[in-house]
């Protein structure tokens, strides 16, 4: 008696899905897992390393100053720069009087001041922006205002003078009694001490190229009335503010 004939069944290949089975059964197969990496693949979060990052700065700024510094050596070498010279040209008072009330001791005042500005340089001019220039009287800690007023900006050329002419005043200004007998006798002696100070900013122009200004202070302290009479042209001490 002959054995019947074996049947191979043939196995189903990985994620086969059969047609005929319901879709409900094809919806519920769960949804294939994500291979899990080993530790060793994971990406490690890197630590930020603040000092390498302000050592850089800091080379980055250390460069850039020294190339400031040797740039602007070179140009004081090459152009051979000389800073804008200031003296009191002369100072005078038009109108001064104190006056005392029984509310106190006022003062009223005008005066004149010029102030010669010259620029040495044969290759640069100076060009200024306006200048703020404030008159007082009195020694250092006790000095009185004379008033404030302000020069429209101007160019210094080349090898050029000008002069600047400053007019200020005060009206009603009250001031301590001692200060008052003190101003009414220096005037009528001609012994007050005249101090007038600058505030402007200036930059260079060289042919076609300008920089950017700076501040720049004028100081001119301890200036006697009879000194200017005398013919005497005080120089002014100045500073730069960067």
């Amino acid at each position: 008696m002959s054995e019947p004939p074996v049947k191979l069944v043939l196995q189903k290949p990985p994620g086969y899905k059969d047609p005929k089975a319901p879709a409900d059964q094809r919806a519920l197969r769960p949804p294939p897992r994500k291979p899990v990496l080993p530790p060793s693949f994971h990406l490690k979060k890197r630590k930020t390393n603040y000092f390498r990052t302000c050592c850089c700065c800091f080379c980055i700024f250390f460069f850039i100053f020294l190339l400031v510094i040797i740039s602007g050596a070179v140009f004081y070498l090459w152009f051979n720069l000389k800073l804008p010279r200031f003296h009191v040209q002369s100072f005078r008072i038009s109108h001064f009087n104190v006056t005392k009330r029984p509310d106190g001791t006022y003062l009223d005042d005008k005066t004149t001041t010029r102030l010669e500005v010259r620029n040495a340089n044969g290759k640069m001019s100076y060009y200024y922006g306006d200048t703020k220039v404030d008159v007082t009287v009195g020694e250092r800690g006790d000095k009185t205002e004379l008033g404030t007023t302000t020069v429209p900006e101007f160019t210094m050329w080349k090898k050029n003078m000008t002069s600047l002419r400053a007019e200020t005043k005060v009206s009603n200004k009250l001031v301590v009694d001692e200060v008052g007998n003190k101003l009414k006798n220096g005037y009528r002696s001609k012994s007050l001490t005249v101090n007038v100070e600058a505030r402007t900013r200036v930059g260079v122009s060289v042919a076609w190229l300008k920089t950017g200004r700076v501040g720049l202070t004028v100081k001119c302290n301890g200036i006697s009335e009879k000194q200017l009479d005398g013919g005497d042209m005080p120089k002014c001490a100045i500073m730069l503010k960067w």
